[in-house]
């Protein structure tokens, strides 16, 4: 992969940022970084069935691979099926937490409250993942855009790749007159709620379709899960789409680079994301830690578009036979060397002051 030749780097840029305690110190020890990251885990016997956000399904392979090793007895299925799909799962009882790119909204939180018999549904964030824009265009190397022209884009107001506004934001490329295909998710996804909410606060005049985990813009062409829209994008001339830094860099995908609060075209990296998570803050109550991330951010040299991924959680309720299992899965998770095993992946890890209250809320689950 791609992110392995530079893990290290993004280690210490993310330590810089985000004042982490641990790092891997090289990609060719991933065993031993494995088992060290495990090291801190309570091991619990039993079966675990979960699943929902893509955008973390090798984030959450990793840490299930980690446990499972330290852990014998020890069988933990995760299933990459969207966010949406995850958190009906756990609404309908069949998965014992779910992955999603989104806080519960409103209208779920009563129904996955009412599955934790004694106790409320958690928002826990587990992942932080930077959102990449991805194109395939030939002869255009360094594509930047701003928030307005990639609304514009998605909105299907703009729909050659010389138009106007994109050659405005790129005065020195050679654009062709190829047609834009603007590519999304077809299944409902936590990633198209966070993308829309970008672009729904940097760019309202020209994004009037609001944020939802169901793409509502018209037009476009759908695509199914992350490893889709990835697969999409590579194969198809034309195409632009957004999806989770991970997997721009496993399948070689071209990167634009976005401009941010401050004016600047900035090129996501490690660090150019962590500037923005270090902004970010949690709005929830208690062990609930909802986050709020700041897409207008004026922090010289972030990167805007980031996503928090989320497991929900029964903080009471969850059946005794599953319990252990579930507070020692999430607890690595939620561990410093679980976070730190995140960042050769093409993740970045907690904030060690949001990571500290999620390690309490796992500890608090009964």
């Amino acid at each position: 992969m791609k992110l392995q030749r530079h893990g290290t780097i993004a280690c210490l840029a993310l330590t810089a940022v985000l004042g982490l305690s641990a790092c891997g110190s090289d990609n060719n020890d991933s065993a031993g970084t494995s088992a060290s990251a495990s090291a801190s885990a309570d091991c619990a016997k039993g079966t675990l069935n979960a699943q929902g956000s893509s955008a973390q399904k090798n984030a959450m392979a990793e840490w299930i691979k980690a446990y499972q090793q330290k852990c014998a007895g020890s069988t933990i299925n995760y299933e990459p099926t969207g966010s949406g799909a995850g958190i009906q799962a756990f609404i309908a009882g069949t998965a014992d937490f779910a992955g999603s790119d989104s806080a519960l909204k409103e209208e779920e939180k009563p129904q996955a409250d009412a599955k934790c018999v004694g106790g409320q549904a958690l928002n826990l964030p587990m992942v932080i993942g930077p959102v990449a824009v991805v194109y395939n265009v030939g002869g255009v190397d360094n594509l930047q855009l701003t928030p307005a022209t990639l609304a514009k884009i998605f909105a299907g107001q703009v729909t050659k790749w010389d138009d106007a506004a994109i050659k405005a934001d790129n005065p020195d490329a050679k654009l062709p007159s190829t047609a834009i295909q603007a590519v999304h998710r077809s299944d409902e996804s936590g990633t198209t709620d966070n993308f829309t909410k970008y672009l729904s606060k940097t760019a309202a005049a020209d994004w009037t379709f609001g944020n939802n985990k169901a793409w509502k813009a018209p037009g476009g062409v759908g695509a199914a899960k992350s490893d889709g829209v990835a697969g999409k994008v590579k194969s198809t001339e034309g195409t632009i789409s957004y999806v989770e830094w991970s997997y721009a860099e496993n399948s070689g995908l071209k990167k634009a680079k976005i401009q941010n609060g401050a004016g600047e075209f900035t090129e996501l990296t490690a660090e150019s994301a962590g500037k923005t998570i270090a902004g970010a803050k949690v709005e929830g109550q208690g062990d609930d830690l909802k986050m709020s991330i700041d897409y207008n951010t004026k922090e010289a040299g972030a990167y805007p578009i980031v996503l928090v991924t989320y497991e929900i959680v029964c903080s009471k309720g969850t059946p005794a036979d599953k319990l252990p299992l579930v507070k020692g899965l999430l607890g690595h998770a939620a561990s410093a060397e679980g976070q730190a095993d995140l960042v050769e992946l093409g993740y970045a890890p907690l904030p060690d002051s949001v990571r500290t209250k999620v390690e309490a809320a796992v500890k608090n689950l009964s």
